[in-house]
């Protein structure tokens, strides 16, 4: 039997727990080490906090099973009476329950959003809408109705550093991590996380007025439309090619660019939603259809197990012509699948590598 995934939960979860700490210590006095947090679907988180100094309490956010730079990150709140002296520039978001006014900054660690197009406004803390709306909601049951204002500060340890490991600079998140969370749990080996990322690039490039959008799939194709291409319009979407796509839906791109390899584009050209190997592999004996069909050449009964083989087995003089075959069939493929999923794009071009070998068409 396989061994049962572990979840845990997200950084605006810890960064509620704090919170929440912290204001109980404010308004009761009670100092805590493990409470519950309410968090979105009616559901119900215990975390630990530890108490630091007065009004100032961390939790460690737990390992799981999902890919996550930020396993193991101390994430800390401190509360304030007065309005924090040393913070970087920003403007502190605001949440106001009965008779408080709470003012939630971006302390060392946590970023601050510099960009257009992403969840939260520019120049606000890196803070999702979700973990503010659990702040909210676990906060309002804590206060009583003394008029007051409180000044909430959120540290990340080394949260500069573990930003490096994410998309955040080139979103325009700057000086640390976000806090995210749209369930306040994190799913192992979630899909839903990364396709989120997709979609927060797509609508940054959006908002940087780019006519053109490019997906790459795999390094080499990244390296490649780095060094022709403005970074902003650049998106890596995995192996999520059709779930990517339907993340351009909402905008009014002028041309869709994709690059990966040919043996990448060649699922694409077959039909693969998504190029990832546990939903199939490369039909061979429709590639030697193919070749036979479109290009005269046959290669009998030779079995292959990866395109490689197929490109070793032919002709030298064929290669390009066979890549540019596959290349078409992908952004034809492409196209249909924009076309099917109501995008609109003016253009469709695909450029497989390492060839170079790129097929342009027209919606």
């Amino acid at each position: 039997m396989a061994e049962k995934l572990r979840s845990g939960y997200t950084t605006g979860t810890h960064a509620t727990a704090t919170l929440i700490a912290c204001v109980h210590e404010c308004v009761s006095q009670k100092e805590s080490e493990l409470l519950e947090i309410a968090l979105p679907q009616q559901k119900v988180a215990a975390i630990e906090v530890l108490r630091e100094r007065a009004y100032f309490y961390s939790s460690i956010k737990g390992d799981n099973d999902d890919i996550d730079v930020t396993k193991g990150a101390k994430i800390s709140c401190q509360l304030l009476r007065e309005r924090p002296s040393v913070v970087k520039e920003q403007t502190p978001s605001i949440i106001e329950i009965k008779n408080t006014k709470l003012f939630i900054y971006a302390g060392e660690g946590v970023g601050v959003v510099t960009k257009k197009g992403l969840k939260i406004a520019p120049n606000y803390p890196a803070i999702n809408p979700t973990p503010l709306a659990m702040m909210r909601e676990n906060v309002e049951v804590i206060l009583d109705d003394e008029v007051r204002e409180l000044y909430a500060v959120f540290y990340v340890e080394n949260g500069e550093k573990i930003a490096r490991d994410t998309a955040n600079a080139k979103v325009g998140v700057l000086g640390g991590i976000s806090i995210l969370g749209t369930r306040g749990i994190v799913k192992p080996v979630s899909a839903s996380a990364y396709i989120d990322s997709i979609e927060t690039e797509i609508d940054v490039a959006a908002a940087e007025s780019q006519e053109i959008i490019l997906f790459t799939l795999g390094n080499t194709a990244v390296d490649f439309a780095k060094e022709h291409y403005d970074e902003t319009s650049i998106v890596e979407i995995g192996n999520f090619v059709y779930d990517a796509s339907t993340r351009l839906k909402k905008h009014n791109f002028k041309k869709l660019i994709f690059i990966t390899s040919v043996a990448k584009m060649t699922k694409v050209a077959q039909g693969f939603k998504n190029t990832h190997n546990k939903y199939g592999t490369i039909d061979f004996e429709e590639v030697k259809k193919w070749l036979r069909e479109e290009l005269g050449v046959d290669l009998g009964d030779e079995e292959f197990v990866t395109l490689k083989g197929v490109l070793q087995s032919l002709p030298q003089e064929v290669h390009r012509d066979f890549v540019a075959l596959l290349t078409q069939k992908a952004a034809k493929q492409l196209r249909a699948w924009l076309v099917e999923l109501g995008v609109c794009v003016d253009a469709v071009e695909v450029i497989s590598l390492p060839q170079k070998v790129s097929f342009l068409c027209y919606n």
